[in-house]
């Protein structure tokens, strides 16, 4: 709220007098593919002057993101800075509080139904296997919750679940249980490894057991992995898809509400052909591909540190093109993505000063941008809280309505 503290009467009285300026001058600060009007569409909840720790009096500037995984999000908090030291003067110390409120991009839909807690399901698919499409969703999720997010991933690949290996979970490990509303079926626990609640069948089966189960015995399985586990709150929810598009597809896009879909491929033509078929089959059950990810786009050698293009270059971003999907980027094919692969610390964690890493937390930061920009424009999405300013306070006037969420399925 704009209100101003007893310690701090000279720097009050200065914020009070500019307080218009002020305003006036962050919004004209645009928010990176989100607003230009951050003070109007409420990005900024309040101003205010407090003390720190040695006594010295600064401006606090409490700015709520629509993700904390904002594309561009360095320069608009020191554009913020700016902006408040252009008015109040260069000398004047400026803080920025900084949290986050990631909407949905849908709500509930007849016949579907949203996961509680859960704001935005991110599926990542490939049409085929073999390109990649586990260690793209393990370092996304990684990505998305080094930049600050509240992540899980569902590892949904029920005949080859890769998350325990991923993330070096051990074998034999079991993940716990919670008390549900129902007290005679608790909910599963998520294992949580460098800030990502996971979940996997791997983690309830013996996986050198092969598992031989029909197609509506998998689907089945799969949407336990998503209602009978305790999330939690989640900004995003990664779900590490099976390749191509049978039941988990089909079963998944008809019981669960899904922000949009990464759609991941190599750059050969065989993989592309089935980057096309996959996108088709979200098309058809009406969820949006946020964008196209081509991996092990390029190699970098250790030793010269030059860029070899083994499997050619730049066939998924001529696809994006061709579809008119947005391309959100290139994977270098590194050692240590395969290293953090097969040890169980994806490369964004162990490795996070390389190529790859950067290149994953680009995309992460792509895809966060992309859901916060459609549920900030999308009408069926959650509308900001009512807020008004008047004597001297920025208060929220309304609440969120509450999110209903599915029972545990038997």
């Amino acid at each position: 709220m704009f209100g101003f503290g007893k310690k701090s009467a000279d720097l009050d009285k200065k914020l009070a007098e500019h307080q218009p300026k002020v305003l006036e001058a962050l919004n004209r600060v645009p928010c990176p593919e989100i607003t230009e009007h951050i003070v109007d569409d409420r990005l900024i909840e309040a101003l205010r002057v407090d003390v720190d720790d040695e006594g010295h009096q600064r401006v606090v500037v409490e700015v709520v993101l629509p993700t904390l995984a904002l594309k561009g999000r360095a320069l608009f908090e020191a554009e913020l800075v700016r902006s408040v030291k252009s008015v109040m003067g260069e000398s004047t110390a400026v803080v920025l509080e900084v949290s986050s409120d990631v909407r949905p991009v849908v709500q509930q839909v007849a016949g579907k139904g949203g996961l509680p807690g859960i704001q935005n399901v991110i599926l990542v698919a490939s049409g085929k296997g073999g390109v990649g499409k586990s260690t793209v969703a393990s370092n996304l999720a990684v990505g998305l919750a080094t930049l600050g997010c509240k992540v899980g991933l569902l590892d949904a690949d029920i005949y080859g679940p890769s998350a325990p290996t991923m993330f070096g979970i051990a074998d034999g490990t079991r993940p716990g249980t919670v008390p549900s509303a129902d007290p005679n079926r608790p909910l599963l626990a998520p294992i949580e490894r460098h800030g990502v609640k996971l979940m996997s069948i791997g983690f309830l089966v013996d996986t050198s057991t092969p598992m031989v189960w029909r197609g509506p015995m998998i689907a089945s399985a799969a949407m336990q992995l998503f209602k009978d586990v305790s999330w939690g709150e989640l900004d995003y929810l990664v779900v590490d898809m099976p390749p191509g598009t049978g039941d988990v597809q089909l079963t998944i896009s008809q019981q669960v509400v899904v922000a949009g879909s990464v759609i991941v491929s190599t750059p050969q033509d065989v993989a592309l052909a089935d980057v096309i078929r996959a996108k088709a089959m979200f098309d058809k059950v009406s969820i949006p591909c946020i964008g196209i990810v081509e991996n092990m786009s390029f190699f970098i050698c250790d030793g010269c540190n030059k860029r070899h293009e083994i499997f050619f270059h730049g066939g998924a971003k001529a696809a994006a093109e061709r579809m008119h999907t947005p391309f959100l980027g290139e994977i270098p094919l590194e050692p240590g993505v395969v290293d953090g692969g097969d040890h169980g610390d994806p490369v964004v964690h162990k490795h996070p000063t390389s190529a790859s890493a950067q290149a994953f937390l680009a995309i992460a930061a792509e895809v966060a941008t992309s859901l916060a920009k459609m549920a900030f424009h999308n009408p069926e999405a959650l509308q900001p809280p009512t807020i008004s300013i008047s004597g001297g306070s920025l208060r929220e006037q309304t609440e969120k309505k509450p999110k209903k969420g599915l029972p545990v399925v038997g």
